[in-house]
């Protein structure tokens, strides 16, 4: 098969995950702009379950850093990992998330999702609220590149979704999914995707 690139837009094939911005802030118009490209993803019965929190102020993604820093903390405490590996990865954490200038947290609310009496159908409805946020998300990373912005895709949410809930003060019903980090890219990444024909059947 003929490779798709030239056919589509450059922004599918070379996004990259940006982890370090510059300190130019990014004009909420922008923001906006990417937000609106999210919004027109697909979703299950065309419900619209996204919900996105954005944290610009400096104050708040410190606090969202050091609650979800705590509670990763406190999970590898758990598993016995050793001191120097807590600390390392509660770091990193830490500075990914106040390192951006922008971070927005994906959510999902199951508000105007169908209801079933039975867990397996119910289990389904859920996973199709997951998956719409999910192609909004998709949608927001290749619309951040196409203006310009970096953005990192990070699932530490689903490890802590209470603690981040409390922290930015979410609506009961929103579900934390993921968090994006956003902001000019202050790096440049390569990257490689196994052959296509490795994760294909044609039939």
């Amino acid at each position: 098969m003929q490779n798709a690139f030239g056919k589509l837009s450059p922004a599918f094939f070379e996004r990259r995950s940006i982890r370090r911005y510059t300190d130019q802030p990014v004009p909420p118009e922008l923001i906006t702009t990417i937000l609106e490209a999210a919004i027109w993803s697909p979703s299950a019965h065309n419900r619209q379950p996204w919900r996105f929190a954005v944290i610009m102020e400096a104050e708040r993604k410190e606090v969202l850093a050091r609650a979800m820093g705590a509670k990763l903390r406190r999970d590898l405490e758990g598993d016995g990992v050793p001191e120097d590996k807590i600390a390392a990865d509660t770091a990193r954490s830490y500075a990914r998330i106040t390192g951006a200038p922008v971070a927005i947290v994906l959510c999902f609310t199951m508000a105007d999702m169908d209801g079933y009496p039975d867990s397996r159908r119910a289990q389904n409805e859920y996973l199709m609220a997951v998956q719409s946020a999910a192609m909004a998300g998709q949608n927001l990373l290749l619309a951040a590149h196409e203006v310009g912005l970096g953005a990192c895709w990070m699932c530490a949410p689903l490890f802590s979704p209470e603690v981040v809930r409390v922290a930015l003060e979410l609506p009961d019903d929103w579900q934390p999914q993921a968090l994006i980090a956003l902001g000019y890219p202050a790096e440049s990444r390569v990257s490689t995707r196994i052959p296509l024909e490795e994760c294909v059947l044609w039939r």
